[in-house]
């Protein structure tokens, strides 16, 4: 019966940290899609796509969006996440398994190292069960610490079009909204050149 409660406090513990460290940034996309335009506007037809890093410029986004649309009426501008390197999202996946690992065998050990064919568990591990609680929290937020830089992309990436006005990873700094709202008007001049299959409409 003990070994039920732990591991259900095991399941309470995962069902927790795969909510907040795997949710989808759908959700938070959902939010932030454009509304659609009345068909009128310097903005119209020109859609601006700013993918940055969710954990540390998400109101810089949302900034940068509500200055595009009062500069640009009618203009459409999509936020979302852009996600680290595939390394670093498996690393961060694995200190998360780390995690409940550790708080498993240490609620539970006595239960789990006999199944696993030891009689009695090992001489570490009865050193971190002296300080169970201790050991869990250091865990935790260890492991919180480094899944924070390992989930940074650092990315602020301004598309206009599709074509990429503004990458943050290859300028190595953050955009002013000067800048940005300088680059969509310069993208919305051309735009107003050309006709959207390329050929000028005016000289």
């Amino acid at each position: 019966m003990h070994f039920l409660y732990i591991f259900f406090f095991a399941l309470v513990i995962c069902a927790y940290i795969l909510y907040n460290k795997w949710i989808n940034v759908e959700d938070f996309d959902e939010m932030l899609k454009p509304h659609s335009s009345s068909g009128s506007g310097i903005g119209v037809g020109c859609i601006v796509e700013i993918n940055f890093c969710s954990s540390s410029y998400r109101g810089h986004a949302v900034t940068m969006k509500h200055m595009l649309e009062a500069s640009f009426p009618g203009i459409h501008v999509a936020l979302g996440n852009h996600p680290p390197p595939l390394l670093k999202r498996v690393l961060s996946k694995v200190i998360t398994i780390f995690q409940l690992g550790v708080i498993v065998i240490i609620m539970g050990g006595e239960h789990i190292f006999p199944q696993l064919g030891y009689m009695t568990p090992p001489h570490w591990y009865h050193s971190l069960r002296a300080n169970r609680y201790g050991t869990i929290a250091s865990t935790w937020f260890f492991g919180n610490f480094i899944q924070s830089h390992l989930q940074n992309s650092g990315a602020f990436e301004v598309i206009c079009n599709g074509d990429l006005i503004f990458s943050k990873l290859m300028e190595d700094r953050f955009p002013s909204e000067f800048e940005v709202r300088e680059l969509v008007s310069t993208k919305l001049a051309n735009l107003t050149v050309f006709g959207g299959n390329g050929r000028e409409i005016w000289s």
